[in-house]
C-alpha cells in the first residue's frame, strides 16, 4: 500500500494566487523529498483563484528531471486546477521535457536572444 500525502498549495503559499517562482519552489521543496521516498503527493490547488507559468514551472516542471513520466503518473495527484490551468501545465511539463532533451541548444539560443544584459526592470 502506497502513503497518501496531501499538500495544499494555499497552506504552503498563503495566499491564493500562485504567482512567484519562489513561491512554486517553496512547494516543490516540499514535494521533492516525499517523492523521492516512494510516497504518493496529491498537490490541491482548491482556493486557488490565480496561477501563472512561473509558479508551475518551480513548483512541477523541475520534476521532470528528477522523475521517470510513470513515476510522476503513478505518485503526483494534481487536484483543483481550471482546466486553463491545467493546460498551462501540461505546457509547462512539454517545454520541461524539450528543454531536457537539449540543455545546451535552449541555453545558447536564450543567450543569443537577450544576451547578457538581460534584467526584470
Amino acid at each position: 500500500m502506497t502513503d497518501l500525502i496531501l499538500i495544499s498549495v494555499v497552506d504552503i503559499v498563503g495566499s491564493d494566487i500562485c504567482a512567484s517562482a519562489e513561491d512554486g519552489q517553496r512547494l516543490h521543496d516540499r514535494i521533492l523529498p516525499l517523492l523521492e521516498r516512494g510516497y504518493e503527493v496529491t498537490i490541491s490547488f482548491e482556493g486557488v483563484n490565480v496561477v501563472i507559468p512561473a509558479f508551475l514551472n518551480a513548483a512541477i516542471g523541475q520534476l521532470v528531471g528528477v522523475f521517470s513520466d510513470a513515476a510522476l503518473h503513478r505518485n503526483l495527484i494534481i487536484r483543483g486546477l481550471s482546466i486553463v490551468d491545467l493546460d498551462t501545465l501540461h505546457q509547462v511539463l512539454k517545454n520541461a521535457k524539450a528543454y531536457l532533451s537539449r540543455p545546451s541548444e535552449y541555453d545558447r539560443a536564450w543567450q543569443e536572444e537577450v544576451g547578457d544584459g538581460w534584467c526584470i526592470a
